[in-house]
């Protein structure tokens, strides 16, 4: 039986997700507390030509949490319960995703950064604390490049600094580049141009340097898993570069390492958050 285009289009979004990110599909059950929908901690908020989409939980130091592509708040739904008892955890929805709708043609990791910085201007808010993950690591590492006054400490986990096969696994890196291009095949429907808009940011993107990382200037936590999408030596070369950071690999885990080992996860982020970790 042939496929309408409909199907193909949510076929070809799902395997995205699994072989890119596998976000979406690891992700359990929504809990009592809709995050990412919750009208009681959610509001909206126009900064640089959008209508940003956060959420509040807890009280105490400013804890920004960033999602990766195509995600959104729901993506931290097994850390906001745990961080809130401590922080006043801000969740976003990235420009473009999410409840955060952007009709713009172009989107850049240095964009979305620089959102995060007026998000934080605009609650009034000097500096917080970090977690970003995938392309929210991503995120992360500009903001604290870009914008090192606001950043107290970083922890991010499956970031990269290039998108090539030295950084992502040859065969992820492949299919993300004839994705991009099936779906430029395809009637350029809405739906189609901005799944193509998100999937060209991890083809082509990002672009960080060394030299960049070594400008960082807040102490950093850079996590990747044993067989993450993003290669364990450029997740080394990450830390490596970053004057004050500290790495972890986390064994037997996949990209998705805040879902694979979610207490562990949320226990060693929350130490390095609170006392810091110890160095030989």
């Amino acid at each position: 039986m042939k496929l309408t285009k409909t199907l193909i289009i949510l076929f070809l979004s799902l395997i995205f997700n699994q072989l890119i990110y596998a976000q979406f599909l690891q992700i359990p059950p929504v809990d009592s507390i809709p995050y990412g929908s919750n009208p009681e901690a959610g509001a909206y908020i126009n900064i640089r030509g959008f209508r940003m989409y956060y959420e509040i939980y807890g009280k105490g130091e400013p804890l920004l949490m960033i999602h990766g592509n195509g995600g959104s708040i729901n993506s931290f739904k097994n850390q906001i319960p745990f961080f809130s008892k401590n922080y006043k955890v801000i969740a976003t929805d990235s420009r473009a995703q999410g409840n955060s709708n952007d009709t713009g043609d172009s989107l850049s990791f240095e964009m979305m950064a620089d959102d995060f910085s007026a998000l934080l201007d605009e609650l009034n808010l000097d500096s917080c604390y970090v977690m970003g993950w995938s392309d929210g690591g991503i995120n992360g590492l500009l903001l604290a490049i870009r914008h090192p006054d606001k950043v107290k400490k970083l922890a991010v986990t499956g970031a990269n600094l290039w998108p090539d096969s030295t950084a992502i696994s040859p065969a992820d890196y492949l299919w993300g580049i004839s994705y991009y291009d099936t779906l430029g095949k395809m009637p350029p429907t809405p739906e189609i141009i901005h799944t193509r808009k998100l999937a060209k940011l991890d083809a082509f993107e990002p672009h960080i340097t060394l030299g960049q990382l070594k400008q960082i200037q807040c102490t950093a936590l850079i996590i990747g898993g044993d067989h993450d999408i993003i290669l364990p030596k450029h997740t080394m070369l990450i830390a490596q570069s970053i004057p004050d950071a500290y790495l972890w690999i986390l064994p037997n885990s996949s990209h998705s390492t805040l879902f694979d080992h979610k207490d562990q996860f949320n226990e060693v982020v929350g130490d390095f958050f609170g006392n810091g970790l110890k160095k030989n």
